[in-house]
């Protein structure tokens, strides 16, 4: 049976999955965060030496046989194996039990900026090694970005939406918002949503270093993400994966869910501009804030702390500077602002889902993380980054700030739980 339909359905998240370079799950990768570690090295899933680019964050030690059959394993690519891994992490952190009788209102919508390059690239090169007859059937289905939702939805068996986000670095972000969305107008009232992205590879680091968007700090991996310093010189790629379980809060309240937070905005808009350079003054970036805010109902003073999108290159930074300034106002300088990215790179797709996690243990455990390797601030980002060293603080109410190549922006806001 369907939940009535409804704009006014409160939703909750109740449990969470992650895989990041600093860890194979929340627990690990949170503990890393709020001790500064970085989760940046040499690249060792290929050979790098002939790359501009010789390092990546890459999740270390994930066995994807730990969550999938063999079988299934060899017909996956490795962001839909991440995808799944924190998929099953997260449906056995918030306790729920799928089954035949619920398993109809609970769905999944998994975001991918790319998709299974990896396949991809390695099926061109039997391509034209060794001939068409030789490329793999399982091709397709193991490229198309959408496949995570699909195999999330098959192994865990739900029959609710099930769909994909593509819209760059934002993919994540707009797949927790979209499945918000879904559970507030009363169409399921479960849904898994998230990210997973995993692209180190040479057709990975080739395309971005051609880009000259990611950094070449070779002789100091760990110090190359850098956000808001004076010499930062680029992004790190990364890959991993970030799951929410959401709920219509009296479905969690009936089954006597652990509330985590309150999912409370979503905003979204498009620069119309450029296809990797934000608008100068952060305008889209603006439009998304604001969105996510006035859905919310909340002034900008009500925000206790911002998980920025914080890439490390020169127009990112500044840009999101700016668009915070302008929607916050001289209030802008007195919330903690912090870019997880210091410590686990860009994950692409999987990166605003991620974020959005760290959010929810923020407002849980009261601590700030910081933005590392922030030694000479860049005057044009003068606002308070939590430089260096993580910070105890009261946080009722955070942003997450996604902004992606093609002039994709999204926000969401989370909010401590009250029944009130």
């Amino acid at each position: 049976m369907r939940l009535k339909k409804s704009s006014n359905n409160r939703v909750v998240v109740t449990g969470i999955g992650v895989l990041s370079p600093l860890g194979l799950n929340m627990a690990t990768t949170w503990e890393g965060l709020i001790s500064g570690q970085s989760g940046i090295d040499y690249i060792t899933l290929f050979a790098p030496e002939p790359f501009e680019t010789k390092f990546a964050g890459e999740v270390k030690g994930f066995e994807p046989s730990d969550y999938i059959s063999r079988k299934d394993v060899r017909r996956m690519d490795r962001f839909a194996q991440l995808a799944v891994a924190a998929s099953f992490q997260a449906v056995e952190h918030s306790g729920i039990q799928i089954n035949a009788t619920n398993q109809d209102n609970i769905g999944v919508i998994i975001g991918s900026g790319i998709g299974g390059l990896t396949t991809l690239m390695e099926q061109a090169r039997i391509l034209f090694e060794k001939g068409p007859d030789r490329v793999s059937p399982f091709l397709i289905p193991m490229m198309i970005c959408d496949i995570a939702a699909a195999h999330a939805s098959i192994v865990l068996g739900v029959k609710g939406p099930n769909l994909c986000t593509t819209s760059a670095c934002s993919s994540g972000s707009d797949a927790i918002g979209a499945a918000y969305e879904i559970i507030r107008r009363g169409d399921a009232r479960v849904m898994i949503a998230g990210g997973s992205e995993s692209i180190i590879n040479p057709m990975g680091i080739a395309s971005f270093n051609a880009m000259r968007a990611i950094s070449t700090r070779n002789d100091a991996p760990q110090l190359a993400s850098r956000p808001f310093d004076a010499e930062r010189d680029g992004f790190v790629i990364s890959e991993g994966a970030g799951i929410l379980i959401l709920e219509n809060l009296a479905h969690a309240q009936k089954r006597g869910a652990n509330i985590l937070a309150e999912v409370i905005g979503y905003g979204a808009s498009g620069d119309a501009y450029h296809v990797t350079q934000p608008l100068e003054k952060g305008e889209g970036a603006v439009m998304a804030m604001q969105m996510a805010l006035d859905k919310a109902g909340l002034a900008s003073t009500s925000i206790d702390y911002i998980n920025a999108h914080g890439t490390s290159t020169p127009l990112n930074d500044k840009t999101e500077t700016k668009a915070i300034k302008t929607v916050f106002g001289g209030n802008a300088y007195r919330i903690p602002i912090s870019s997880t990215k210091s410590m686990v790179g860009h994950l692409i797709g999987a990166a605003g889902a991620v974020e959005a996690a760290i959010c929810i243990m923020v407002i849980q455990h009261g601590i700030i993380p910081p933005t590392i390797n922030l030694t000479h601030p860049d005057p044009e980002c003068d606002l308070d980054y939590v430089p260096n060293t993580a910070r105890r603080a009261k946080v009722t109410t955070a942003l997450s700030n996604s902004f992606g190549f093609g002039g994709h922006n999204s926000v969401l806001v989370f909010r401590r739980y009250s029944e009130a």
